[in-house]
């Protein structure tokens, strides 16, 4: 089980480690490809995160259809690809072209990973090991900032690249020589698999399907629009350029404080209120912070920090049991659950999290704001998906048809 959960961690990893190790390098890229708009730096994440987004759309039922094995090894081949184009990259245009390559292929290992947990186990146990697996993967992020800067010790920005590749190539052999096939549909005897459409008929009859994912990308976005412009943020208003990895390892790490306690809880209380009671608090905090940034204006650092810590616990619960209650339904093609529950959560996440950051003024107050914005809509929707009824402990999936 213990290398199971490191398998898959680590090849969801892949995306969010791409995303934050990036961040210390924005201003050497820019200064490197002398780009005149700050913001425009960003686009090295949203070019990422849009087609990371849209590769969802074809590995999902792929991996349906052939299995999850060959999908997720085609996926490491084409990140590999996309890393080499990144590193000779001469032309801020032929570095995010590299990106979007990096994205489209990076969907496979996030997209089967989800499904190969799916096709072992289901709701509160599916939320326990995606809490556990999210503990894992969400490490390498935290200490993306650092490594990113001592790998920038190194040269300009290629050598993260190169430290990508080889991340990459050594998940891609591990996954590759351990891991089993777990598509029930894949093979010799194989049943036939779920045509495409009845897969997006089956998803979109889903109420419960449908409500959890858009509460997700809303959800996501809030993540996205402080990855967005967090360097932008501490370098130019608070001055921090050295500690920037340690404050960004602070405030992610409330995530993975919440993996912690949701793997030991959830079995208890239930995905539904704690998810749901995570989601109020997180509202609360949303509006309670906009009304005193209203009021007193510019926010010190270490408030500005913890709110943002305490957020990222409160999203690190709302996250993998939302996820489990999207795939909740959807067992019989959990490929192309995952790809329509990913593609929708991260497309969403990048557009709104993209538009926030690019209204990045030198202030806060665009995220703080977005965040509320955010917040308040996520909860409407599941309020809504669960017809007015939030903290119950319904076991069976809302509006499922099959």
């Amino acid at each position: 089980m213990a290398e199971f959960v490191g398998m898959m961690a680590m090849s969801m990893a892949l995306t969010a480690l791409s995303v934050d190790i990036m961040l210390v390098a924005l201003p050497n890229i820019a200064a490197d490809f002398g780009l005149l708009d700050p913001n425009s730096q960003q686009f090295v994440i949203t070019a990422y995160m849009a087609a990371f987004a849209t590769g969802h759309l074809v590995v999902g039922p792929l991996s349906d259809r052939i299995g999850r094995k060959p999908v997720l090894i085609g996926g490491f081949v084409v990140y590999i690809g996309g890393t080499l184009l990144a590193i000779f990259a001469h032309s801020f245009e032929a570095l995010l072209a590299a990106r979007v390559i990096q994205g489209l292929g990076a969907s496979g290992p996030r997209v089967v990973a989800v499904a190969v947990v799916r096709d072992r186990f289901v709701g509160r146990g599916m939320s326990q090991i995606m809490s556990i697996v999210m503990m894992v993967f969400i490490i390498l992020p935290i200490i993306a900032p650092s490594l990113g800067s001592l790998l920038a010790l190194l040269g300009s920005w290629q050598p993260i690249f190169m430290f990508l590749l080889i991340f990459s190539i050594g998940i891609m052999i591990w996954v590759s020589t351990r891991l089993e096939e777990t598509n029930p549909r894949s093979g010799s005897g194989s049943h036939k698999a779920v045509p495409i459409l009845r897969a997006v008929r089956i998803i979109l009859q889903s109420r419960q399907t449908v409500g959890y994912t858009m509460s997700l990308g809303f959800i996501f976005g809030c993540l996205l629009t402080y990855i967005a412009s967090a360097q932008q943020l501490f370098e130019d208003v608070y001055d921090v350029v050295t500690w920037f990895p340690l404050i960004f390892a602070s405030v992610a790490g409330g995530m993975v404080v919440a993996s912690l306690v949701n793997s030991r809880f959830v079995e208890k209380i239930g995905m539904r209120r704690l998810s749901h009671g995570s989601l109020l608090l997180f509202v609360a905090l949303a509006l309670v912070t906009n009304l005193i940034h209203a009021i007193v204006g510019e926010f010190a650092m270490l408030p500005l920090v913890a709110f943002l810590s305490v957020s990222f616990f409160l999203i690190g619960l709302m996250l993998p049991n939302f996820n489990a209650l999207a795939m909740e339904p959807l067992g019989s093609i959990a490929g192309t659950g995952s790809s329509f529950v990913g593609f929708a959560m991260t497309g969403m996440g990048a557009i709104l999290g993209g538009t926030i950051g690019q209204m990045y003024d030198g202030s806060a107050h665009p995220l703080i704001v977005g965040y509320g914005l955010f917040a308040v809509i996520s909860l409407a929707i599941v309020v809504v998906t669960e017809r007015g009824r939030l903290m119950h402990a319904s076991a069976h999936p809302i509006g499922m048809k099959e």
